[in-house]
Order: C-alpha cells, then structure tokens, then sequence
C-alpha cells in the first residue's frame, strides 16, 4: 500500500454520533429505492410472471400439445406470489442504487489506490449476476423443465393420463431462487480476488486446492440446481472455467514480495 501522504484519504474525522447519521441516511436511501421499485415491479407485477412463466409454458406446449397454465390451491396463494414477484422485480431494480448508498458511506474511509482497486470489482459484480442469472433463464431452466415435463403421459396407468399442473407459488420460487443462485454463484472471481487482493489468499493456494474446489463446485450444483444431472453440471462448469479465472486474476492483483 502507498504512504498515507501520497496516497491521502479523503474523508475527514468524524464523531460517532455523525457516523451514525450518515450510516441512517445511506440507509433511508436504499430502503426508499427499494419501495419505489417495489412498487414499480408490483404494478409491472404480471409482465414479470409472464416472463418468468414463459419457459415453462414453451416446454408444455411442445410436449403436451395444449395450452400451459398454473394452478393455486389458497385463496391468498395468488396475491402472495405477485408480492413474491414484486419482491424480485424490486431487489433486481433496486441493487445498482443499494450498491452506489454502500459505496458512497464505504469510500471515505479508503485511501485512493484502494478506490482504483475496488471499482473494478463494483462494475463487474452487476455483469457477472446477470451473466449467471442469463444462464440459468435461458438455457438451465428450460433444459430442467423439458425433463421433467417428460414424465407426462397420455394414457398413464389403467388409462388415466398424467398431466403436469404446477402451482404458480411453488412454481415462481424455485424459478426465482435458481435465478438467484447462479447469479450469486457466478459472484465467484469477485470474491476471490478480492481476498487475493487484502493477502488472505493467493494464486498459488487457488491453485493447490483446485482439486477440493472442484469437488465443492459440484456439491453446490447438486443443491442449487434442480435434481436432473445436466443442469447440476451446466452450473458446475461453469463455476469451474470461474474457478480458473479466479486464479489468474488473483495473480494479477495479489500483493508481490517485497525485494531486499
């Protein structure tokens, strides 16, 4: 790290008392961003589920033949997913303002060559999510749906068709949290960098646990994806080529030994 007297802070002391403050204020923030695109997403609310639904109704089209729809069972059960919904809409909405009220009550308090350090991984932590949250919608999804979609049958046992008539509840959150899940995943070169970067690890470590790290890629997989062996290993993979990148960018950033 640089000399204080090269590389100043730019924050000035503050009491607790302010700290506080600023702290709340940082806060009101980033709730009241959060309520206008809650409220935003509720009102946008069945766009939303159509979108999220619009895998699914494809994969039933093209094995039953007739037109998808999902069910509710609760008289409330409908009302709660839109909230559930809005909640989603919201929380993808909202992240670049919460992101930016962190940063602005974080980036005081740093010195200037860490500010340069951090922004990198500021911008590429919205790319990565929604490279992992694409994957998941676009290819894990429909692959997972088409496979279970395949155990319906027109004419099941003693004659009676099996027909899939998926509860819209149940439905939105396991779509919502595979979106969730690979996004957070895919946080993966962010986080381990950054620990490369403060000395907790390095390259070389990443490297030597490659092997233990493959292993815990695929356990991961086998929790977050649904239970069908090619989308536990279309996140698996993915994780590992992150895993890879990882060191390689830990190499760059890690701090270098000091000559004497």
């Amino acid at each position: 790290m640089a000399e204080p007297e090269n590389d100043p802070i730019d924050d000035k002391p503050m009491p607790l008392l302010e700290h506080l403050i600023e702290l709340r204020t940082r806060l009101i923030w980033a709730m009241a961003s959060f309520a206008v695109c809650f409220a935003v997403s509720y009102y946008f609310s069945e766009r939303v589920y159509y979108f999220l639904a619009l895998p699914l109704a494809e994969v039933l089209r093209e094995s039953g033949g007739h037109d998808p729809k999902l069910i509710y069972t609760q008289l409330y059960e409908a009302f709660f997913t839109r909230i559930k919904v809005a909640f989603f809409g919201g929380a993808f909405m909202a992240f670049p303002v919460i992101a930016a009220q962190l940063w602005l009550f974080v980036a005081p308090g740093l010195y200037r060559s860490e500010k340069k350090a951090l922004l990198p991984f500021l911008a590429a932590t919205p790319v990565l999510f929604f490279l992992g949250a694409s994957l998941a919608y676009f290819f894990v999804i429909p692959m997972a749906w088409r496979f279970f979609a395949g155990f319906q049958t027109q004419t099941g046992g003693g004659g009676v068709p099996i027909e899939l008539l998926p509860k819209v509840g149940e439905y939105l959150d396991l779509v919502m949290r595979m979106i969730f899940a690979f996004g957070l995943t895919f946080q993966l070169p962010v986080g381990l960098t950054l620990l490369a970067k403060v000395g907790i690890t390095s390259s070389a470590a990443l490297r030597r646990h490659r092997r233990y790290a493959i292993v815990g890629m695929f356990v991961a997989a086998a929790i977050m994806a649904p239970p069908d062996i090619p989308s536990q290993i279309m996140l698996a993979v993915p994780l590992i080529a992150l895993y890879e990148i990882s060191i390689i960018a830990a190499k760059y950033v890690e701090p270098k030994p000091q000559e004497d």
